[in-house]
Formats: C-alpha cells, sequence, structure tokens
C-alpha cells in the first residue's frame, strides 16, 4: 500500500474548513437543569444493562457550564469552525409545540453557546438532531409515527427562528442509519427497538423531516447552507466469488444507496425495497420529492470500512450477507478497521455516483486506550497516526478531485459515547471526569500545530 507524506496545512485550500465536532447528548450535562426534558437517551441509560459501564450523561463534560473554557481550546487549536448539536429536549421539553411552552432557558443556553463561539472567530455548525429525542415522543411512537415529522419541523422553525441570524451552516439530522437502524431494529441504541419494519419507517420519516425542514431553515436563516450527514463505509467482498460480490450489492443497498439514492432524487433503490418485501416503509406522495429537496453540503462521516460475505442463512439480514474481519490488520480500539484508503475510496465513490456540489468530512476520529501520565500527558501515538494519514489520504481525494470542503475532527472531547458509556474515548483532549480537568493528547497538541502552522 502506498503511504503518502503527512500534509501541511498550506497543502490544502486556503479556504478549507478546519473544525471539531461534538454533541449535545454526549458533552452537556446539566441532564435536568434549567427545564430540559427528558430525552429518549435519558431513559435508555436508565434501563439496566442498557450502557456498558452503567453510567448516564447526567454530567458528562459538564460542558453547559464549561463551554467558555472548551471554546478557548478550540479556538487555541486553529480550527475554525465548531459542530455542536442542539438539545431537542431543551427547546421543546415535551417534544411538540402544543404540549408545553417553548423553554426559553433552553433557547437562551445556544445564544450564549454560539455567541461566544463568534466572539473567539469560530464558524458555528449547528447539528438539530443527533440522536436525543423527547421521550415525549417517543411514548406517542417516536420516529415510527409520522406525527413526529411534524414535531421535528416546527422545532426547527422554533430554533432557526432565534440562532438563523448568526448560524449559517445547518445539518438536520446526523447518521439517520443510527437513529433509526441502530436504534428501532439493532436495539443497542435508545430506544431499545428490536423491529425492522418500524427502523425502515422511522428511517424514511427521519430523511422526510430532513427535506420538509429545509425550506423552513431557508425561509428564516439569511444565506443558509443547509445539508445532512450520513454515516458511510466503503464495502468489499470477502472473497473474489460470484456471490460473495453480490452480497456486496446487497450490502451497499441498506448501508448506503437507501440513504443516498433517495436524497439525490432517485427514490429508494428498486434491489433493496425487492428484498425488504412487506417491510419496506409506507410511502406517501410527495414523500420522495420532500426528500430529495436540494441541499448545499453532503455531509459524510467516516470511519470504518466494512468487508462482506454472502450468507443465506443470516436471517436477521434481509441483505442476506454477514460482516467479515479482515485479518492482520490495524484496529481501533472500537475494533474498526484503521483504513485511510478507505476514505479516499468512499469519497471517490460518491463523487462518481451522486455528484454532490460540495462534501463536508464531518465526523473522522478514532478511540484507544489512553492513559494519563503522572506528568499529565496522553502520549495516544495510535490516534496520532490515524489522524495523520486520515489528513494525507484526504488530501489524496481531493487531488483526485473531489469536492471536499471541510473536515471535522471526532472529537473535541472524551465524553459519553452512547452504549459504550465512558468507556470509549475520541478526543484530541482528555477529560479527567471526577476532576473534569481537560488535558490536550498528543493528537491534539498536533492538530494545533498543523493548524497554527
Amino acid at each position: 500500500m502506498t503511504v503518502h507524506p503527512v500534509p501541511a496545512r498550506s497543502d490544502f485550500p486556503a479556504d478549507f474548513r478546519w473544525g471539531v465536532s461534538t454533541s449535545s447528548f454526549q458533552i452537556e450535562g446539566a441532564g435536568r437543569e434549567d427545564g430540559k426534558g427528558e430525552s429518549i437517551w435519558d431513559r435508555f441509560c436508565s434501563q439496566p444493562g442498557r450502557i456498558r459501564d452503567g453510567s448516564d450523561a447526567q454530567v458528562a463534560c459538564d460542558h453547559y457550564h464549561r463551554y467558555p473554557q472548551d471554546l478557548d481550546m478550540a479556538r487555541a487549536l486553529g480550527v475554525n469552525a465548531y459542530r455542536f448539536s442542539i438539545a431537542w429536549p431543551r427547546i421543546l421539553p415535551k417534544g411538540r409545540l402544543g404540549l408545553g411552552a417553548v423553554n426559553e432557558a433552553g433557547l437562551a443556553f445556544y445564544d450564549r453557546l454560539v455567541d461566544a463561539m463568534l466572539e473567539r472567530g469560530l464558524d458555528p455548525w449547528c447539528t438539530l438532531y443527533h440522536w436525543d429525542l423527547p421521550q415525549a415522543l417517543q411514548d406517542e411512537g417516536g420516529w415510527t409515527v409520522r406525527s413526529t415529522v411534524d414535531a421535528f419541523v416546527a422545532y426547527t422553525d422554533v430554533v432557526t427562528r432565534r440562532l438563523g441570524d448568526r448560524v449559517k451552516h445547518w445539518i438536520t439530522h446526523n447518521e439517520p442509519w443510527c437513529s433509526s437502524m441502530m436504534s428501532y431494529w439493532e436495539g443497542v441504541h435508545a430506544p431499545g427497538g428490536r423491529s425492522l419494519p418500524d427502523a425502515l419507517q422511522a428511517c424514511h420519516h427521519i430523511l422526510l423531516s430532513h427535506g420538509l425542514a429545509i425550506p423552513v431553515i431557508r425561509r428564516n436563516v439569511t444565506e443558509a447552507q443547509v445539508g445532512i450527514t450520513l454515516s458511510l463505509h466503503p464495502i468489499t467482498a470477502a472473497s473474489d466469488s460470484a456471490a460473495d460480490q453480490a452480497a456486496v450489492r446487497r450490502h451497499d443497498g441498506l448501508r448506503n444507496r437507501w440513504f443516498l439514492d433517495p436524497l439525490f432524487g432517485r427514490g429508494y433503490p428498486e434491489d433493496t425495497l425487492a428484498l425488504l418485501g412487506e417491510a419496506a416503509p409506507a410511502v406517501q406522495p410527495g414523500d420522495l420529492a420532500a426528500i430529495a429537496t436540494a441541499t448545499d453540503f453532503l455531509g459524510v462521516n467516516y470511519y470504518f470500512p466494512e468487508m462482506v460475505a454472502d450468507d443465506p442463512t443470516a436471517l436477521h439480514s434481509p441483505m442476506r450477507s454477514r460482516l467479515v474481519e479482515r485479518h492482520g490488520v490495524e484496529r481501533t480500539g472500537f475494533g474498526w478497521e484503521v483504513s485511510p484508503q478507505g476514505l479516499v475510496d468512499l469519497l471517490t465513490r460518491v463523487q462518481r455516483d451522486y455528484a454532490p456540489a460540495v462534501i463536508q468530512l464531518t465526523e473522522n476520529g478514532s478511540t484507544f486506550e489512553d492513559v494519563l501520565t503522572p506528568e499529565g500527558r496522553v502520549h495516544d501515538a495510535e490516534r496520532l497516526s490515524y489522524l495523520q494519514r486520515h489528513l494525507a489520504a484526504l488530501k489524496q481525494a481531493l487531488d483526485a478531485g473531489v469536492p471536499v470542503k471541510g473536515y471535522f475532527a471526532w472529537s473535541l472531547l472524551d465524553n459519553f459515547e452512547w452504549a459504550e458509556g465512558y468507556l470509549r474515548r475520541f478526543g484530541l483532549a482528555y477529560v479527567d471526569y471526577p476532576t473534569q480537568r481537560r488535558i490536550l493528547k498528543d493528537s491534539g497538541l498536533w492538530y494545533g500545530r498543523f493548524l497554527n502552522e
């Protein structure tokens, strides 16, 4: 495999956007403060056995109170963009207008947060939904029912009216795969469902809510830039056999094309619909046109490639395939394969097949077993190497003509890593949770030197 040299910032376009990404539930804490309502993740955390270390996010990184310090750190790194998300239950504790008043204290927090970003020269990139659905809406069926689409659009209206004079970059949803498939089918994310038809209907409603929210954002925000972020994976076959090659196509149909095709005006892939049969979602007239509403960019989150093999006995999977681990490769603490080439393959494929005008790499990062030394350092050589090699891969994709305009490292801080609790650390900064002290790891120190050179 060709090893590409570590690039310098000057190797990228002068207007390239450099950032870090975070999400509300994972860092904010203040789970019951200032009128915040319960989310599906609050409820999920309260159920025994759901979170590996038995923890919750009631405190997390205490970003709700410590955001000035965190934004100071982001500014010192030299990033010029900061991706964050809004906690829907902070804005509408009961989930929708009509079930309760808009929570002014929640809006006021995001006023302060956005103003603090702007004061530090950080361009705010706002994600409206990063998985923390108000529990009150889940009690009505959550994303499996169409009324949640209307609730999301109304929530979008409230937030963009308030912040749209300062926030110009908006992401409707982060990783619909996770908030539908992992949440309503695989059962590993809140609310813990185990139904493929529910997951597919939830996915359809999430995509529909994205499309219907776009005109609301554009109406409320002058010069708005709007997109959606997908978790995408390059997929290869476990062998050269025709059966395994066909399994790649089937797996890609649900993993990638199920999202990309409707967003780019092609509707759901026909071959995947045929495999899903009666599990396929109910689609009303006009839905697919709404989902295909034009956006300004496609957000891509890249972590790892997937290898699949044909498996006719895989009754749990309508794709009749199974994941296969490649032997002898480097892996993160999560067990994910480290593949910078996979980033090149993915970005060039998306550009070739869908030709988005702009791609933003909205998440890329890794988790390893970090150790805080007695001297107060974290020598995360593996993460540092991961970051450097993926930036080299990003430069390779740019040189190939892929219109990537920004890179957002996941994440600024170690945080509550969903069903893993606090067992996984993705941050450029180490968080000592008992003291809430932040310590830049070697990877964060290098990223700062890279950006400030």
